[in-house]
C-alpha cells in the first residue's frame, strides 16, 4: 500500500503543470497559456508577441551564432546578448597587445565597430505546419527504418520545395516526438560586428566556480550591430553595408525588479526531453553524464596548466576552455539532481499509471499495448554502446585538437586515393588553406599533446569493448601509456605544424602514413561500426516512444502540454522570485555590487576586478542606476523555464521592455532539461541596470548609451 501510495503521489507531481514550467510555441498560444501570462502581470495581446504580418515582440529575437539567441535593442540594428555566446568572436579579434579579453572591447563610433567571419543573425518570417503533408499515404504496414526513410525523404524534398532560389534558410523540425511537423523560415544575416564586449572581471566573474550556480555577480553580456546592404537586405560583409533599420527593438526598463514582478523570456532553447522514459534517465545518471565528465575533467587540467602559465596560451583558449567546461559542469549537476530529485522514480511511476490506463481498454491495448517492449529492446543495446560511444566522440575524434582538425581532409584524401582530377584536388586544397590559418591563429601544439596524451590514456583505462584496434595495438604495448607513441605522432604529424600542412597543401599526396591522421580514421572507422547498432537500437525503439508521447496527451487530456525544446521560437512566463535551496538555505532573488567585491581575489582568473570597477564601487558611484537603497543591483532570478541555447535571451516586462538578460540556471534544478523542478527552478539573470551602468560607467561609450529607448 505505501508502494502505491508512493507511485500516486509522483504522478500527481508530474501532472501538476504551474505556469511557470513551460516553453511555449509563442505562435499558437492557447489560451490557458495567455490567461496566466494575464494573470501574472502581462499586458501585451498574443499578435503584440508575436505576428508575421506587422512588427510584434518575435521581429526584436533572433538565433544568434547557431546556438544563442539575441535581441535587437535599438531602431539600428544594436543586438545584446551574453558575454558567453560572443567569446569566441572576441577572442579572434584579441591578441596580447590588444587584450580585448581582459581588458574588455568599447567602440566610441560605428566606425570601431569590429567585422566577424562567420557570424550570423536569423530572424525567423514565417511558420507553417506541414504534418499532413508528410504524413500522407504512408503505409500502415512499413518498418520504423522504412518509415524513418521515407519520411527524411520528403522532407528534403519539401524544404527544396519551399526554398526555391532564395537566399532564406529553410528548416522542418519535429514536435512531441515525431507526432508534429512544422517548417520555419528564417532571414540570415551575415554582416554582424562587435561593438561592445566588458573586460573578463565583469563578464566572465566567477568562472568556472560559479557556473550553474546562485547567487552570481556576473555581467554576462556582449554587444553587437546588425548591418545590411543599402536596400537592407541581408548581405555579406561589405565597408558601404549600412545599420540595419530595425522592424522592432526592445526599449530598457532601469526602474528594477521586485519579487513578483512578471517575467517573460523570448529565444531558442535548445533540448529537453521533458517526456522520455525512465530507461534515458538511467542511461544519463549511469553513463552518458560520467563519461562526459571523466573526459571533460581530463582535458580541462591540462588546458589550465599551460593557460595558467602563459597568456598567449590563454588569449588563444579562453573560448575553448569555457566552451568545454560548460558541458562539464552541466553533467555533473545534471547527474546529482537527476538522482537528488528522484527523477527515474517519477519516471517510472508515469509508466506505470499510463500502462494501467492502457490496460482498461482493449482498443488502447491494441495500440499501446506492447509499446516497451520495443523500448525495452533499444535501451539493452544503448546501455553497451552509449559509453564507448561518447569516450569515441569525446575522447577519440574530437578530444585531441589535431585529431579533430584532420577530420576535414577525409574527402581530400579519398579524392587522391580514387586519382582524382588535379583540378578538383587543388580546388579542394585552397579551400582547406584559409581553414588552416584560422586554426592554427588559436593552436598551442605542446598544450594539445598533453591533451591528447591525457584523453588516449583515459580511454584505453575506461573502455574495454568496442575499442579502436590502433588504440588497443598501442596501449597493450606501451603497457596503456600513449606518451611515446603521441610524442613521435607530433614529431611525424603535418597537423601540428602550419608550415608543414602548408607545404603539403601546395603539393597534396595520400596521407595514409601521416599518424594523425590514421589514428582518426580508425576513430571514426569504430565509431561508424557502433553507430550501426545505434540505428538498430532507434529502429526498434522509436515507434515505440513516439506512440506513449502520444499516449500521453491522450490519457493526461487536462494537461496543457508543451513540445520539447529543439532550438525552435519559445516563449516562458513567470515571476521574480527568491527560493529555498536546502535545509535553511534561503535565497534572495537579487544579488548587488557588495557581493561582487566580497568575492574579489587579486590576480586570480575567476574572481579579479578591474581597477576602474574598483574604484567606481568604492565611490558608489552608481549614477541613475541604484535602487532606492542606493545599491546597485547585479543578479536577479525568475521561475522561467530555459535551457541552453536561451544563453542570451531577453527578460521582458509586462509592458513588452527589457528587464533583463537571461544568462544561466541553477544547481539545484540541473535535472530541468528532464524533469521541471517547480519548488527551486530559476533562471539567472543580468539586471538590465547593471548592464547600462557598465556601458555609461565602465565603457563610458555614451554613444550607446543614447541609442538607447531607457525608461526610467
Amino acid at each position: 500500500m505505501k508502494k502505491l501510495f508512493l507511485a500516486i503521489t509522483l504522478v500527481i507531481s508530474v501532472l501538476c503543470v504551474k505556469a511557470d514550467e513551460g516553453m511555449w510555441l509563442p505562435y499558437n498560444l492557447s489560451g490557458q497559456s495567455l490567461y496566466e501570462m494575464q494573470q501574472l502581470g502581462c499586458k501585451l495581446t498574443a499578435e503584440q508577441i508575436f505576428n508575421l504580418n506587422q512588427p510584434s515582440l518575435k521581429d526584436a529575437i533572433v538565433q544568434f551564432g547557431g546556438g544563442c539567441t539575441g535581441e535587437l535593442i535599438s531602431p539600428e540594428g544594436l543586438l545584446l546578448t551574453n558575454h558567453h555566446c560572443g567569446l569566441s568572436y572576441v577572442q579572434k579579434h584579441a591578441t596580447v597587445e590588444h587584450d580585448y579579453l581582459t581588458d574588455g572591447f568599447w567602440a566610441k563610433s560605428k566606425e570601431e565597430e569590429l567585422p566577424n567571419a562567420g557570424l550570423t543573425v536569423s530572424f525567423l518570417a514565417l511558420v507553417e505546419d506541414v504534418t499532413e503533408i508528410l504524413m500522407a499515404d504512408i503505409p500502415a504496414d512499413i518498418t520504423e527504418a522504412e518509415y524513418g526513410d521515407l519520411l527524411n525523404n520528403r522532407v528534403k524534398e519539401l524544404v527544396k520545395e519551399r526554398k526555391g532560389d532564395r537566399d532564406v534558410e529553410v528548416e522542418i523540425v519535429p514536435f512531441y516526438s515525431g507526432n508534429q511537423f512544422i517548417l520555419f523560415e528564417y532571414d540570415v544575416y551575415r554582416d554582424v560586428r562587435l561593438v561592445c564586449c566588458p573586460p573578463w572581471g565583469i563578464g566572465k566573474y566567477g568562472a568556472d566556480t560559479d557556473n550553474w550556480t546562485w547567487p552570481r555577480h556576473k555581467g554576462d553580456f556582449n554587444i553587437f550591430r546588425v548591418y545590411t546592404d543599402k536596400d537592407g537586405k541581408p548581405a555579406k560583409y561589405s565597408k558601404d553595408n549600412i545599420p540595419m533599420k530595425s522592424k522592432h527593438y526592445l526599449p530598457v526598463n532601469i526602474k528594477g525588479v521586485k519579487e513578483g514582478d512578471y517575467a517573460m523570456i523570448m529565444g531558442y532553447p535548445g533540448s529537453t526531453d521533458r517526456y522520455s522514459t525512465s530507461y534515458t534517465v538511467k542511461n544519463l545518471i549511469e553513463s552518458d553524464c560520467p563519461s562526459i565528465i571523466n573526459c571533460r575533467t581530463t582535458k580541462l587540467n591540462e588546458y589550465r596548466k599551460h593557460m595558467d602559465a602563459d597568456q598567449e596560451v590563454f588569449i588563444k583558449y579562453a573560448s575553448k576552455q569555457a566552451s568545454v567546461s560548460n558541458y562539464w559542469k552541466y553533467a555533473i549537476g545534471q547527474k546529482k539532481q537527476l538522482v537528488r530529485n528522484h527523477v527515474y522514480d517519477k519516471r517510472l511511476a508515469q509508466e506505470q499509471a499510463f500502462m494501467e490506463w492502457v490496460f482498461e481498454d482493449p482498443s488502447r491495448q491494441a495500440v499501446y499495448g506492447d509499446i516497451f517492449n520495443g523500448i525495452k529492446a533499444k535501451w539493452e543495446i544503448m546501455d553497451d554502446i552509449m559509453m564507448p560511444m561518447t569516450y569515441l566522440r569525446e575522447a577519440g575524434w574530437n578530444g585531441g585538437e589535431a585529431v579533430a582538425f584532420s577530420r576535414r581532409f577525409i574527402r581530400i584524401n579519398k579524392l587522391i586515393n580514387e586519382k582524382g582530377s588535379r583540378e578538383d584536388i587543388a580546388k579542394m586544397a585552397e579551400s582547406l588553406k584559409a581553414q588552416t590559418v584560422t586554426f592554427f591563429k588559436d593552436y598551442d601544439k605542446a598544450l594539445d599533446q598533453d591533451v591528447t596524451i591525457a584523453l588516449l590514456n583515459l580511454f584505453y583505462k575506461d573502455i574495454h569493448k568496442y575499442v579502436p584496434s590502433m588504440i588497443e595495438e598501442i596501449g597493450e604495448k606501451d603497457g596503456g601509456d600513449f606518451t611515446a607513441w603521441v610524442g613521435k605522432a607530433f614529431e611525424k604529424s603535418i597537423f601540428v605544424d602550419q608550415s608543414k600542412l602548408e607545404k603539403w597543401l601546395a603539393k597534396p599526396k595520400k596521407l595514409d602514413k601521416d599518424p594523425i591522421f590514421v589514428l582518426m580514421t580508425n576513430l571514426i572507422e569504430t565509431y561508424q561500426g557502433i553507430y550501426s547498432l545505434y540505428d538498430e537500437a532507434n529502429n526498434l525503439g522509436n515507434k515505440g516512444e513516439r506512440l506513449y508521447m502520444k499516449g500521453l496527451m491522450e490519457m493526461q487530456t487536462e494537461r496543457n502540454f508543451y513540445p520539447d525544446a529543439n532550438f525552435t521560437m519559445r516563449l516562458t512566463y513567470g515571476t521574480v522570485e527568491p527560493y529555498k535551496g536546502a535545509d535553511a538555505v534561503n535565497y534572495s532573488y537579487y544579488t548587488t555590487m557588495d557581493g561582487v567585491m566580497a568575492k574579489y581575489v587579486p590576480g586570480n582568473w575567476e574572481f579579479d576586478i578591474p581597477q576602474d570597477v574598483r574604484d567606481l564601487y568604492e565611490a558608489r558611484n552608481y549614477g541613475r542606476y541604484a535602487d532606492e537603497n542606493g545599491q546597485l543591483i547585479v543578479n536577479f532570478i525568475t521561475t522561467n523555464d530555459i535551457t541552453g541555447g536561451n544563453s542570451g535571451s531577453p527578460v521582458i516586462n509586462g509592458e513588452g521592455e527589457l528587464i533583463g538578460l537571461a544568462f544561466d540556471g541553477n544547481w539545484e534544478a540541473m535535472s530541468g532539461d528532464i524533469m521541471f523542478e517547480q519548488k527551486v527552478q530559476r533562471t539567472i539573470c543580468m539586471d538590465a541596470r547593471y548592464l547600462l551602468w557598465c556601458l555609461e560607467k565602465v565603457g563610458k561609450v555614451q554613444n550607446i548609451i543614447d541609442e538607447l529607448t531607457i525608461i526610467e
